[in-house]
């Protein structure tokens, strides 16, 4: 299992949208995608959890593709030395 950090995503994005995008590459185990609580709007960027070959192809095939008009950032979510991590 691997996780994916995709940043840049679009403020009127929503999960549905990101997760049928993802669909193509294989099954999204997870996804986390924070929320501002006062406009309700994604905070710009989302967690995926995915198989390893299937995170590594969608990885490969969307980093810097556009996505409702922003170019994606998609990288392995790898955990801060030193640190407790995000979970």
């Amino acid at each position: 299992m691997k996780t994916l950090f995709i940043g840049n995503i679009a403020p009127h994005a929503t999960e549905k949208e990101l997760r049928t995008l993802l669909a193509e590459y294989g099954t999204v185990r997870k996804l986390e995608m924070p929320r501002d609580i006062f406009s309700g709007k994604n905070k710009g960027f989302a967690f995926i959890d995915m198989e390893g070959h299937e995170a590594r192809a969608a990885m490969a095939a969307l980093d810097g593709k556009d996505f409702l008009d922003h170019p994606l950032k998609v990288r392995e979510d790898k955990p801060k030395r030193g640190g407790k991590g995000r979970r």
